[in-house]
């Protein structure tokens, strides 16, 4: 089967191609260029002048469409991923939030039929575990009842019942976090910084110990703080320190604003830089109000001024964003090109992730993942594989 798109501005990972084309085989880009009319297709798909871009790739994501992945249902995994589809995410990383074990064993069963089933949206790459190894200090909006320092019982019993695991985010100052990192490395998982009150001493250890990513950047992380009359650097200052950490940012406009998306992007250029949602059930849903983590035992928040905040207004609990608003957002506010808002959103985390290889950019050889959006980035098309899973 081939397929053909046309008639757009194809966006590359080096320049954008007015007129441009290209040409699908199966699930996977056999052609990237001008348009050239002699190619015969068996399908062909206009355009219509949008732009042609890679699709999304949303690395840290809590649900969406009124499901959240610590429901544990597999409908549950499925729902969110058809939901973010339509607005141009077409990999993700379920995450689950801190959380009773016995959730979490629950959550990922789920994930691992969810997996193997057949549905019209985003693919999932793995999971990433979020907590519950987190400072209680920069919680947020994780559960106090379930953090904790890393116990090695718990976590090889955990790793024991599943190898999709892909990533798990930790607080490196804690008991036990140097042990527990380099077994996550040797089981080939990426250990991320999160909730951290580390100090740059602390960041810089981790980072030689292998922590090479920091997640949510500025949410949950320790900032300069004065130790009696010595200040005192945090994981914010130690990720622009180190050239080869790379970050994370909930770039909704709210977790972050313009000022603070410069300084990150001046600091850290698109190639260091993750676009994530860190969305929860609330992403692509009209409502006002929402529970965060599973609907039995999560934490109820509410939906004000396009974020999710505590009820006391005391702290965001996570994002509704979809990614589509991310790149708006960076565009508007930031001032940072499109083609490098793209980069962030496709091509930077699938690096991240380990998955460049096989997609993250519009080359020939990577999966057919493609979307069509318009100048203000609203998603018309999403193709995973080379099929279309949603339409406008």
């Amino acid at each position: 089967m081939r397929t053909k798109l046309y008639n757009g501005k194809v966006i590359t990972p080096y320049r954008i191609i007015e007129n441009g084309c290209i040409i699908i085989e199966d699930d996977y880009i056999v052609y990237v260029g001008k348009n050239d009319d002699s190619i015969k297709s068996d399908q062909v798909i206009d355009a219509k002048g949008q732009y042609i871009s890679p699709g999304f790739i949303d690395i840290h994501v809590h649900g969406g469409g009124g499901s959240d992945f610590m429901d544990g249902e597999v409908s549950d995994f499925i729902k969110p991923c058809v939901t973010h589809a339509k607005y141009g995410t077409t990999s993700i990383v379920p995450t689950c939030t801190s959380s009773h074990i016995s959730d979490l064993k629950k959550s990922i069963k789920a994930y691992e039929i969810a997996k193997n089933e057949s549905y019209m949206g985003a693919r999932m790459l793995g999971l990433h575990l979020e907590g519950p190894y987190f400072s209680y200090e920069q919680r947020g909006a994780q559960d106090p009842r379930y953090l904790r320092d890393p116990q090695k019982e718990e976590y090889e019993e955990i790793l024991s019942w599943t190898d999709d695991i892909i990533r798990w985010s930790l607080a490196p100052e804690l008991n036990n976090a140097k042990e527990f990192c380099l077994y996550l490395k040797n089981k080939g998982i990426i250990p991320a910084i999160g909730h951290s009150n580390a100090t740059y001493e602390q960041v810089l250890e981790a980072y030689e110990w292998g922590y090479e990513l920091v997640t949510h950047l500025y949410s949950g992380c320790s900032i300069m703080r004065r130790e009696n009359a010595y200040r005192v650097a945090g994981v914010v200052e130690s990720a622009f320190l180190i050239d080869g950490m790379n970050v994370e940012i909930i770039a909704d406009g709210k977790h972050l604003p313009a000022s603070l998306l410069k300084l990150i992007y001046q600091n850290k250029g698109c190639s260091r830089i993750s676009l994530i949602t860190d969305g929860t059930r609330a992403s692509g849903e009209p409502t006002l109000k929402t529970i965060v983590g599973s609907k039995k035992d999560g934490i109820k928040a509410i939906i004000e001024d396009g974020v999710a905040k505590l009820p006391d207004r005391s702290a965001f609990a996570g994002s509704i964003s979809t990614t589509d608003r991310l790149v708006r957002t960076v565009i508007n506010i930031a001032e940072i090109p499109l083609t490098k808002a793209v980069e962030m959103a496709s091509t930077s985390p699938a690096r991240m992730m380990n998955v460049y290889d096989e997609m993250g950019s519009l080359s020939p050889g990577k999966k057919a993942d493609v979307i069509f959006f318009d100048d203000n980035i609203s998603v018309s098309m999403t193709m995973v594989d080379g099929q279309v899973v949603y339409k406008k």
